[in-house]
């Protein structure tokens, strides 16, 4: 038996992680050549709910069960058997979280291979960012375009969201990095200032405060990712700004978040006693923010929340095949088997711990092989149902969500590879 540790055993497991890149390439240009087809709206997650009729039957589940449930009925049937009947419903839109992940991805991609197009691709999405942030704000942020009715009232189209909001900044901070233009910079700092004094704080312990979900004064600010959002966000404003009072706003988010996991080292997506599910794409949210403020803090408080939090997610949100599996503590009944949006974070989250975690490294190398998920056309299947695929493009569930990790991956290998180069004797 040869040694994991002899030049051949090297060589075999470097050839094959060319090979799975080179795989990965052609699926991120395959989906590029897509989405310059396709176009840059689409249908949504929450199309079915998005209409005022939508948004009143969804309310009324919410109040009442038995009426709410044959309210909706008609939605969840489409959501389960017709996916593609979510143009009777709403209407295609253009998302900011989703334009912040193309934004990404291009920038990533411009780095990995040199083209131009890419850089050009990755400034337009910047440019349609620019042109959809909340005009009510003084400073620049971004939300959903359609009303969203959630189980504590309606969040109005054109409200700030703490968990889009990171994402615009990361956006306009990767280009940043490619072209140091100074106008991405002064966004980054509006955003920032945005993030730090338009959400409100609620104090859980001497040295701990939740984040608010929006600006909304009513809004009860006990949803752990998104804490965990802002913290991020602030702590690296914080770094790149030299702005001591970033700093200690995500201190006391970070804590929350922190104190906030369970003995086993999950996280429920809310404290607020009512919404105490454990699913898969939320818990990458925490574990990315925290690898992340670890990153930049050296926190060890952060490390062992990580260590925590990564044990229990990989053996609690794959299945026997090692696949992503939507919850490990279900709120309600799921018309899906598995979710495109597990798969993109699992690999983002992934990459960013890689070398870390084996068991975590064993599941990435597992969960890249996209075949089935990939179409013909080169865009992503948005979920497998309990019967067939939910094959409706949706750009913000989760197809640039995906690409964005893929072109993540590639960046984050080719650096390896470099770094690797750059130590061999010449």
């Amino acid at each position: 038996m040869i040694s994991p540790n002899h030049p051949l055993t090297r060589w075999m497991q470097r050839t094959l992680r060319h090979l799975q890149m080179e795989n990965i390439r052609a699926t991120v240009q395959h989906f590029s050549s897509w989405l310059n087809r396709y176009g840059e709206t689409s249908y949504d997650h929450q199309s079915f709910f998005a209409s005022d009729l939508g948004r009143a039957a969804k309310a009324l589940y919410y109040r009442h069960s038995l009426l709410g449930i044959l309210a909706v009925s008609p939605m969840i049937f489409c959501e389960a058997c017709l996916p593609s009947a979510r143009r009777l419903f709403w209407k295609p839109q253009r998302f900011p979280i989703a334009d912040a992940h193309y934004a990404m991805g291009f920038a990533y991609l411009f780095r990995v291979l040199g083209e131009e197009e890419h850089y050009r691709r990755a400034v337009h999405f910047l440019e349609a960012l620019i042109d959809t942030r909340c005009r009510t704000f003084d400073h620049y942020c971004w939300g959903y375009p359609f009303n969203w009715e959630t189980r504590l009232g309606t969040i109005r189209e054109g409200t700030p969201l703490i968990t889009t909001v990171p994402y615009v900044y990361e956006a306009f901070r990767e280009v940043h990095r490619v072209d140091g233009n100074s106008q991405w910079r002064h966004i980054m700092h509006s955003i920032a200032q945005h993030a730090a004094y338009d959400y409100h704080d609620l104090p859980t312990s001497a040295s701990a405060t939740s984040c608010s979900y929006t600006p909304d004064s009513k809004d009860p600010a006990r949803v752990i990712n998104a804490s965990a959002y802002r913290a991020f966000l602030l702590m690296q404003a914080a770094v790149e700004f030299s702005e001591e009072a970033y700093r200690k706003i995500a201190e006391r988010n970070l804590a929350f978040v922190l104190e906030s996991q369970n003995s086993d080292g999950s996280w429920y997506y809310s404290t607020d006693g009512k919404r105490d599910f454990v699913d898969h794409f939320h818990t990458c949210f925490v574990l990315k923010a925290l690898a992340k403020i670890e990153h930049l803090s050296d926190s060890p408080d952060c490390t062992k929340a990580i260590e925590q939090g990564v044990a229990y997610y990989v053996s609690n949100l794959f299945d026997q095949s090692g696949l992503p599996k939507p919850f490990s503590r279900r709120p309600r009944l799921t018309v899906y088997r598995r979710e495109l949006y597990d798969y993109a974070e699992c690999i983002n989250l992934a990459v960013l711990l890689r070398g870390r975690f084996p068991a975590l490294d064993s599941i990435l190398t597992n969960v890249i092989h996209l075949e089935e998920w990939q179409k013909p056309d080169g865009s992503f299947r948005s979920r497998q149902l309990l019967l067939g695929w939910d094959n409706t493009p949706m750009h913000r569930w989760a197809q640039s969500q995906m690409f964005r990790s893929l072109c993540f991956l590639l960046y984050q290998e080719k650096t390896r590879t470099d770094e690797f180069s750059s130590m061999r004797p010449h």
